[in-house]
């Protein structure tokens, strides 16, 4: 028994090993190639370039625009996962405490947004009928919406294992509806707070759909459809295209880096009742 063990494990690391490998190459072409000369990184090959060529890094900040782009994502991400915890978690904290028919019906009816199809055409009608569309705040509160039935989701199942005890005590202290929330319930929330921040930021962060379909104007483009616009005028020029990948993907890394040890814990809390 202690034999299979043991090979059972190495086989799951062997496993591991080889998925990662998968994962990782393609990540490491990209990173080697982005200090490549244009004619060095035409074959994307793991080969180290005989020189180092930072000056690709400036020519693309210099010729793609990021810095305004980069500024673009970062209020689209932060304010729509801002927007996101805090609605996701008090509509949560209602619904989970207040088990009435209604919110029954209420909490399926937002739950049920996780499995409906977009309809980008009665999206648009609605966006042009409020003034919304090609708007900073527009986008904002698209990213929001769709991705608050899975945030509620989430939340829910958390809130739902904090004692009532809690806030029995607290009404009797006399905290309002409003202290009990914030004072008491709000900072027992880390967990899932951080866990929906770091999967919301990294979704928005790096969608392309919303942003190319409600934004017409290059001024206000994310990261994403920067990207997209540097390939289309420098797509023989693979060193260039790599750094500008490379720039795009290391705010999505500093975010999963410092909150990935959140996220396993905040998915999982919910997952057992005692």
């Amino acid at each position: 028994m202690k034999t299979k063990k043991i090979l059972m494990r190495v086989f799951q690391n062997a496993i591991a090993w080889i998925v990662s490998l998968i994962v990782l190459i393609p990540l490491v072409v990209i990173f080697i190639s982005s200090f490549k000369t244009a004619a060095e990184s035409y074959t994307l090959n793991l080969e180290l370039p005989k020189k180092l060529i930072l000056e690709n890094y400036s020519v693309v900040i210099e010729k793609g625009k990021l810095l305004g782009s980069f500024i673009n994502s970062f209020i689209y991400a932060s304010t729509s996962t801002l927007l996101i915890v805090f609605l996701a978690t008090m509509a949560a904290f209602v619904l989970a405490r207040n088990k009435s028919k209604m919110n029954r019906f209420i909490y399926y009816f937002l739950v049920l947004g996780i499995a409906m199809p977009v309809n980008y055409i009665s999206l648009m009608k609605v966006m042009q009928f409020t003034h919304l569309i090609n708007t900073r705040i527009g986008i904002v509160l698209i990213y929001a919406a769709f991705a608050l039935p899975i945030s509620i989701f989430i939340a829910y199942g958390f809130i739902d294992t904090i004692p009532r005890e809690l806030d029995e005590a607290a009404i009797i202290d006399g905290c309002t509806p409003e202290s009990l929330y914030f004072k008491v319930i709000f900072p027992l929330l880390k967990p899932i707070i951080a866990t929906l921040f770091v999967l919301n930021f990294m979704s928005t962060w790096n969608d392309f759909t919303m942003s190319i379909y409600f934004l017409n104007e290059s001024s206000k483009w994310p990261m994403t459809l920067a990207v997209y616009n540097f390939f289309g005028q420098f797509s023989t020029q693979w060193n260039l295209v790599c750094a500008d990948i490379v720039l795009t993907c290391i705010p999505v890394l500093i975010v999963f880096i410092l909150g990935q040890k959140y996220i396993v814990t905040g998915m999982t809390s919910g997952s057992v009742k005692e």
